[in-house]
């Protein structure tokens, strides 16, 4: 599989993630079935294309001339059977029913031709335990973010049956569409972001109904403070500044203790301040590291302030 060969990708569900991601498609210049049993979101799906596209356009994302030639790349049909045979790469983005998404995926075992790879869109489900296939090493997730158009991340998840030349192909066809994608170990229930997402909606969700805060102050804490953090140093990182001894005895004080966290702290590796923690400073000072770590965090506050996101949409 060469991600180089791809020129006809076949996108099976035209809704919202389905649209968004044949645009990403038709985009990177490949040329895109677009399949759905509804024409009515079919017409529906290019019209989102088309708004979605000038929008882009009016940001200077795009040349607004290209947009033609864009949509005139996305072929909308409600025939599987006609697009599937000449896909060099598939996704499915129907709606999250197993008993479908099996269906669909039988169809595409038998339709599409040996090494063409069959990803799926899906947001949590664990397709590679529902869905019976022959060539189960071909079969792979690509969870798109909306919208699939603006957001760069695509998470690639494998199962256990996937080969590695599934995993790279992807990753680098992801690449080359211009998306930024993250390769999982294995599946595991939620991903990556889904997963840390609904921890927190859980959190706050379980503060409004205790009466703890109203909704909007608890995004507007949010907002203040890890909504300016995380895009500089994520989730872990963040952990290298806090120092690992103190993460530690406060897992201790709660009970519970990851032994990766704890590894770290038996090495000595305490985080910015021993220059290697969860990450490797390679032996800057501490003070060298906060600079860049606090130079960024004021260049996203000053950003965010002009163009003042803290405020409600």
């Amino acid at each position: 599989m060469d991600k180089e060969r791809v020129k006809n990708v076949l996108v099976v569900g035209a809704g919202m993630m389905g649209n968004s991601i044949a645009q990403v498609f038709a985009s990177a210049g490949l040329d895109v079935a677009l399949v759905d049993v509804d024409e009515k979101a079919l017409h529906r799906a290019l019209g989102l294309v088309e708004s979605s596209l000038k929008t882009l356009g009016d940001f200077g994302k795009i040349p607004k001339d290209q947009i033609p030639s864009i949509l005139s790349r996305i072929k909308p049909s409600i025939d599987l059977t006609k697009t599937a045979g000449d896909a060099d790469f598939v996704i499915e983005a129907i709606p999250e029913v197993p008993s479908l998404k099996k269906k669909v995926f039988a169809q595409l075992d038998e339709l599409c031709a040996g090494d063409t790879v069959l990803a799926s869109n899906t947001s949590a489900l664990d397709i590679f335990s529902l869905m019976d296939v022959k060539r189960p090493g071909r079969v792979i997730i690509s969870h798109f973010f909306a919208p699939a158009s603006i957001i760069p991340l695509v998470e690639i998840v494998p199962g256990d049956q996937t080969s590695p030349e599934t995993v790279s192909f992807t990753a680098n066809l992801m690449e080359k569409v211009g998306k930024s994608p993250v390769v999982m170990k294995r599946f595991g229930p939620g991903f990556i972001v889904n997963r840390i997402q609904k921890a927190i909606t859980e959190a706050a969700l379980e503060m409004v109904e205790q009466g703890l805060a109203a909704p909007e102050e608890i995004d507007r804490a949010i907002k203040l403070s890890l909504g300016i953090r995380l895009p500089v140093v994520g989730v872990l990182q963040s952990l290298d500044f806090n120092g690992l001894d103190m993460v530690l005895d406060t897992m201790r004080n709660y009970g519970k203790i990851y032994s990766f966290v704890e590894a770290k702290v038996k090495a000595g590796h305490l985080g910015a301040k021993t220059s290697r923690g969860i990450y490797d400073y390679q032996e800057r000072d501490e003070t060298q590291i906060l600079r860049k770590r606090d130079e960024l965090y004021l260049k996203v506050l000053d950003y965010l302030e002009k163009i003042e996101t803290f405020d409600p949409v």
